[in-house]
């Protein structure tokens, strides 16, 4: 592996069940469809697409002494990234289910597994404090534990000099938790990029359009690059040192929109942490976001397609 100090991705290592039926779904029916099995989890998802990408990556996460968790760790060092996981016999790895519509779009069902249970006194230090760069999810903010073994993680990264980026994870959950609640965790987190989607954008703004919600983010958090994901309308980007620029989507079709978020992030900080330019970072981004909703599943295996995207929009 490379010498470059590493990213590392905190959270949720998971076994994903994803499943996409031919008809709608009936109390008490039967009817066929798409299923598979892999691993998954926000974290990890973005930590593999770092690597594919090209940057040496680390996940930080817990997981059960169990078969889903062996399988899911198996998958995860297969994509040549370093695993730094816990393992508990008190807890099961954390299993989450896809529904998939026909339209290609999503809804998840997140088991709360081992992942949810990471404390802070059992956080490796040496990776954290060896990182060029931390990806926190906001679905280690949710709840504690896992909150406080984030924002230690947090703490110790940016004190050896670490950037730190910020996925807001679940419109549904922040608005569970309850906006004002999620806000004032997130604004003690000293993140220097943050990737909302719109839903996760208008949930903390309050503002409906795309501009408005991204003027709010920007005003609220002055410091950081905010990198605003709107799916078929591409991403808006403006930070204190990048002036607002819209990076048009790609045209390809949508199958299976589960973890096209988590692959667009971790094709972006692959890009932005090795040149600092965020548009050039946001469109690679888009180029493999496209790609995976193309396709079923967050990590389908690469091919030659992908390959020559990544070499067109690297020229």
């Amino acid at each position: 592996m490379s010498e470059r100090k590493p990213l590392v991705s905190l959270g949720d290592l998971t076994w994903d069940v994803l499943a996409k039926p031919d008809t709608m779904l009936l109390p008490g029916g039967d009817t066929t469809g798409r299923m598979e099995l892999s691993g998954g989890g926000s974290a990890a998802n973005l930590a593999v697409w770092a690597r594919r990408v090209g940057h040496p990556a680390t996940f930080i996460g817990k997981i059960g002494k169990d078969r889903f968790g062996d399988l899911a760790l198996h998958e995860l060092e297969a994509e040549d990234v370093q695993a730094e996981v816990i393992t508990t016999t008190a807890h099961l790895t954390g299993v989450i289910l896809a529904l998939i519509d026909r339209r290609g779009q999503r809804a998840m069902l997140t088991g709360q597994g081992a992942d949810w249970e990471l404390l802070p006194e059992e956080l490796p230090v040496k990776p954290l404090q060896g990182a060029k760069h931390l990806h926190l999810t906001a679905w280690s903010l949710f709840r504690d534990p896992p909150r406080a073994a984030a924002l230690e993680a947090a703490k110790v990264a940016k004190a050896a000099g670490a950037t730190l980026s910020l996925d807001p994870g679940s419109f549904q959950m922040i608005q569970q938790m309850g906006v004002d609640s999620f806000l004032s965790i997130v604004d003690g987190i000293p993140f220097d990029v943050m990737f909302p989607n719109d839903d996760e954008a208008r949930a903390m703004s309050g503002k409906r359009q795309h501009e408005k919600a991204l003027d709010w983010l920007r005003g609220r958090y002055p410091h950081a690059l905010v990198v605003l994901k709107m799916d078929e309308d591409g991403a808006l980007i403006e930070g204190p040192d990048t002036p607002r620029v819209h990076v048009p989507a790609t045209d390809d079709t949508l199958v299976d929109a589960t973890g096209a978020g988590d692959a667009f992030g971790g094709a972006f900080l692959a890009g932005w942490l090795k040149h600092r330019d965020a548009e050039k970072a946001a469109q690679v981004a888009v180029q493999v976001g496209g790609w995976v909703v193309s396709r079923f599943g967050a990590r389908p295996p690469a091919d030659a397609e992908l390959a020559a995207r990544l070499k067109a929009v690297n020229a």
